[in-house]
């Protein structure tokens, strides 16, 4: 009895579905396509910093060294407690041997900053007091899915300003959206990783130059969609 209840509700559904086809491709539709981009400007710049006590002239120990740092950072306003973290999170300090078998400690941190002109400060102020070992991690923008999200808004805006327009050309109104895809969305270029740069000072270096003239490339946020809309 359950066989012949279910087969009758099989081919209305089946028709149905058919029916729903049906009328879609009967009726009369535009297809485009729309796009939108724009470019960020990075505003989340990760440092790597190390402290060797191989690189540590005179008496100074590394715990010394790293106290100087802080207070260096303390002075341009960086939140230590949100912005520095010691990069090897299971142990703050790394052991090398050399010869002699002498121990020799070394820290690494991770320091965040938020725009190229602290960036330029916190090398300057590392340089002054004798870091040299600094490396750009990465750079990202703390807001990239809110972007995502709005290009894909402007690139459906965009598909339908170019149908009301090729259907105005023929004389004829632009109706309802039938579907909307998708079709590709990236983020260009970087894709949020810096090119590994190191900075390393010495007694030649130029460090106001290399300080001062700092740029980042930005990101170039993109989305691709296609539309279909009714033709009345």
């Amino acid at each position: 009895m359950r066989l012949f209840l279910s087969l009758p509700l099989f081919i209305l559904s089946f028709l149905s579905l058919h029916a729903q086809q049906k009328n879609f491709i009967d009726q009369p539709f535009i297809e485009v396509k729309g796009t939108a981009d724009t470019l960020v400007t990075p505003d989340r710049i990760y440092l790597g910093i190390s402290i060797s006590e191989e690189e540590i002239s005179g008496n100074s120990s590394l715990e010394e060294m790293e106290q100087q740092m802080i207070s260096e950072f303390k002075k341009l306003d960086i939140d230590i407690d949100k912005q520095l973290f010691v990069a090897d999170a299971s142990s703050d300090f790394k052991s090398y041997f050399f010869s002699g078998q002498k121990v020799l400690k070394t820290k690494d941190y991770s320091l965040l900053v938020y725009q190229a002109s602290s960036l330029g400060n916190v090398l300057r102020s590392l340089q002054n007091i004798g870091i040299a070992n600094v490396n750009l991690n990465k750079t990202e923008h703390s807001k990239i899915k809110e972007f995502q999200t709005s290009m894909k808004g402007k690139a459906v805006a965009n598909a339908m300003r170019n149908a009301k327009a090729m259907a105005d050309a023929v004389g004829q109104e632009l109706g309802k959206a039938l579907f909307i895809s998708e079709t590709n969305s990236y983020i260009y270029a970087l894709q949020g990783q810096a090119s590994d740069m190191q900075i390393r000072s010495d007694s030649t270096g130029n460090q106001e130059e290399a300080t001062t003239n700092l740029s980042f490339d930005q990101f170039k946020i993109s989305s691709d969609v296609l539309v279909r809309f009714v033709l009345k």
